[in-house]
């Protein structure tokens, strides 16, 4: 199978690794992670400005009509650098369910901004009790008058805090399991009734708790057909996944690289200790573990691109890989370079809890496995 990419492809890998080997250093990225918005607007505008923004969609809603292949390729780089801007959650996670369940009227409200840079959004799926089960949502949309009533919360909604839109799902019909009865609505962050709690993740990437107490919503907040929001939910969330993922192959190849530099350098006992023999075959087994992992997102990436009906599947093995494989080599960094590798100093401890992080978001290693068994 040929896995070359277009030349469009390789300038748009090539624009995103020299922003972060220019623009985007360490230090740099401690800066932005600790300001009070936990990003940098005036990056944003650049990531904007650079159309990266507008990858994901398509030329009609005033995208570049990229898919998964950009995606893979940017967010490679994303991990690589560390980048702490809300492209997950903007354009990912609220802008895929807008490009997926919105009117042309409500794109050209919303999704207008968010590929031009001026809107941030949050897509706010993820409830308290249902854990990793995306169709277990308690909020509730009431019917008022012509409109909606929503009332209930969600936690760790990525950028919940500075999101000018949320994109909610809430149950319209059906039990708090169920897949139907399902809608999703676009709700103005500063609505009336919307209480949000804002703070950083242990990733130093940004969050929000929401409460909803009585937010009244019109007719033009629907997104696609009423109680019938689950598929396009599921459909983003797997796409999100298949995103991270590739963050993390990137985080993947800096934590095996920077280990393999440290142990070349490090002397110990009048030798550098990577000419310990222990300590070489622990860095081959990681190094097996990047390949088979790379591999497995380059197949999920390909199925996904191509409307595959095994993609989902796909993308479960590869979430199950970074949570098993993945996650023991970033460990083995960790214990490589010793007491050293958890000082807030080193990147080396901050690859590690992006790592531990993505590991954790939309289902870990166990869950992936149950899904993988279910759709074998």
């Amino acid at each position: 199978m040929d896995f070359s990419i277009s030349e469009e492809q390789t300038m748009l890998e090539d624009s995103v690794a020299r922003f972060i080997d220019n623009d985007y250093d360490f230090a740099s990225r401690q800066k932005i992670a600790s300001s009070e918005t936990g990003y940098s607007p005036e990056l944003w505008q650049t990531f904007a400005d650079l159309g990266w923004t507008a990858v994901p969609f398509s030329e009609d809603d005033g995208g570049l009509g990229g898919g998964p292949i950009e995606t893979m390729l940017m967010m490679q780089q994303f991990g690589r650098g560390l980048v702490v801007e809300p492209y997950l959650a903007t354009i990912i996670l609220a802008g895929g369910a807008l490009k997926k369940t919105a009117t042309a009227k409500q794109k050209e409200k919303w999704l207008a901004g968010i590929i031009d840079g001026s809107v941030q959004a949050a897509l706010a799926f993820s409830e308290p009790q249902g854990r990793f089960d995306i169709s277990d949502i308690s909020t509730s949309a009431k019917p008022d008058g012509d409109g909606y009533v929503l009332n209930g919360f969600k936690n760790l909604v990525l950028n919940g805090g500075n999101a000018d839109l949320l994109v909610i799902p809430a149950r319209t019909g059906g039990s708090q399991v169920d897949e139907s009865g399902i809608t999703l609505f676009a709700v103005a962050a500063e609505q009336s009734g919307v209480d949000r709690r804002p703070y950083a993740t242990v990733d130093a990437h940004q969050a929000a708790d929401i409460q909803l107490n009585d937010v009244h919503i019109g007719p033009d907040a629907v997104l696609g057909e009423v109680g019938h929001g689950f598929d396009a939910l599921r459909s983003v969330v797997d796409d999100a996944t298949l995103a991270i993922c590739a963050e993390a192959v990137g985080i993947m190849h800096t934590l095996h690289d920077k280990t393999v530099e440290y142990s070349k350098n490090r002397v110990q006992f009048g030798v550098p200790i990577g000419t310990f023999q222990a300590l070489q075959h622990r860095m081959v087994e990681t190094l097996m573990a990047l390949e088979q992992t790379h591999s497995l997102l380059l197949w999920a990436t390909m199925l996904n691109e191509f409307g595959d009906k095994d993609a989902r599947k796909a993308i479960s093995a590869l979430k199950y890989m970074i949570g098993t494989g993945g996650q023991k080599l970033a460990q083995e960094a960790i214990q490589i370079h010793g007491g050293m590798g958890v000082t807030w100093e080193l990147d080396i401890s901050h690859y590690f809890k992006r790592f531990t992080a993505i590991e954790l978001l939309f289902g870990n290693a166990d869950y992936h496995l149950d899904r993988y068994r279910t759709l074998t």
